[in-house]
């Protein structure tokens, strides 16, 4: 398997239907085991932060045993709105 921030981007995309999707490979010389992500989803609504978390991690659970490091942001398109930069 080929992990890539491209790669985790459309696979989160895809399977949790997300509105907003952004994946940054954090490995200082790019390695691809070390990502931050910010998913934006409907299907987060009305779920608390460990249940988004869960859904995420389902999502990855293939590629999460290749991952050293795993940092994630979820959040409802509502939540989105308040909070991304203008």
């Amino acid at each position: 398997m080929e992990l890539s921030a491209d790669y985790l981007r459309e696979k989160l995309r895809q399977d949790l239907e997300a509105e907003h999707v952004e994946v940054e490979d954090t490995t200082l010389n790019r390695c691809a085991t070390s990502f931050r992500v910010l998913v934006v989803s409907a299907k987060f609504e009305g779920k608390p932060l460990l249940q988004r978390h869960r859904l995420v991690n389902e999502c990855l659970a293939e590629e999460l045993p290749h991952i050293h490091a795993f940092e994630q942001k979820t959040l409802t398109p509502e939540q989105w709105t308040r909070e991304r930069p203008k």
